[in-house]
Formats: structure tokens, sequence, C-alpha cells
């Protein structure tokens, strides 16, 4: 008659291996449902702050005076709506005349006669939206024409 080995203990040794194969295959689960999670809530984020920068670029504009415009450079951020998210705001960084190109542009069909000319005076601005409660901010560059100007180095 031939001896058996002593099995005993096998069946613990399968169910240990099985228990953590399904713990691994959880971890796992877990780990791609909440990554899905902080990938839509970075988009949100993102989405918020680029609203809200372009809800300043909208502001600059009804705003804007060639007069005052350095006044309205923000150093505290303004929120977006009093009463809709408190964390959605944005800020104006920057307001200058342009470092490269030209400082006016003509604008055709403003000539009123002779060498009068008239044109839209440049100004460059930066404005950034942010939404703090998803840890996000967007920055925009924007270019400004103001005018009818007058052009030219004639004087009256």
């Amino acid at each position: 008659m031939r001896r058996r080995r002593d099995e005993r203990g096998f069946a613990l040794v399968a169910a240990l291996l099985a228990n953590l194969i399904l713990l691994a295959v959880g971890i796992i689960a877990l780990n791609l449902s909440t990554q899905d999670i902080r990938i839509s809530m970075r988009s949100v984020g993102d989405k918020k702050a680029v609203n809200a920068a372009e809800a300043g670029l909208h502001w600059l504009t009804v705003n804007f005076d060639a007069a005052t415009y350095t006044t309205l450079i923000s150093a505290t951020p303004r929120l977006v709506e009093n009463n809709a998210d408190a964390n959605t705001r944005y800020k104006i960084d920057n307001i200058a005349e342009p470092t490269t190109g030209p400082a006016q542009i003509p604008l055709p069909g403003f000539s009123i006669g002779g060498s009068q000319t008239w044109g839209q005076a440049r100004y460059d601005a930066r404005i950034t939206g942010e939404n703090p409660a998803y840890n996000t901010s967007v920055t925009i560059d924007v270019g400004l024409g103001h005018g009818p100007v007058e052009m030219g180095t004639m004087s009256r």
C-alpha cells in the first residue's frame, strides 16, 4: 500500500490565496472609481475657472476706460455671482499698453478727410479665473481695442 502525503491545511492556504485575489480586485476597482471621480471634479473645477475668467473679461470690456484703465486692476478677486457660488471668482492682474506691435491700429472707413486718420488704441490684459474649492485656476491673456481715437501727429 502506498502512503499518501499529509494534505491537511491545503484548504486553508487555498482560501487565503482566494481572499488575497479578491482583495486585490476590490482595491483596483476602488482606485479606478475614485480616480474617475477626481477627474470629473477637476473637469468641473476647470469649467468654473474658465467661466470666471470669461466673466472677468466681460466685466473688463463693459467697464474699460482708456483714461482710468489702471484703476480696473484688482488685487483681490471679485466674485462672479454673489448668490450662486462663493468660490468662483476672477481678478484682473494686469492692463498695459502692448510691448510688441503697434500701439494703435488704423480703422478703415473712419478717415474724415485730409490727413486725419482714426484707429483703435491697443491694450493687453491678463485675467485669472479661479475656484479654490476645486483647486483650479485659469489665466487668459487678451488684447483690448479702444476707439476710435485720432491717430497721427497733427495738432489742432
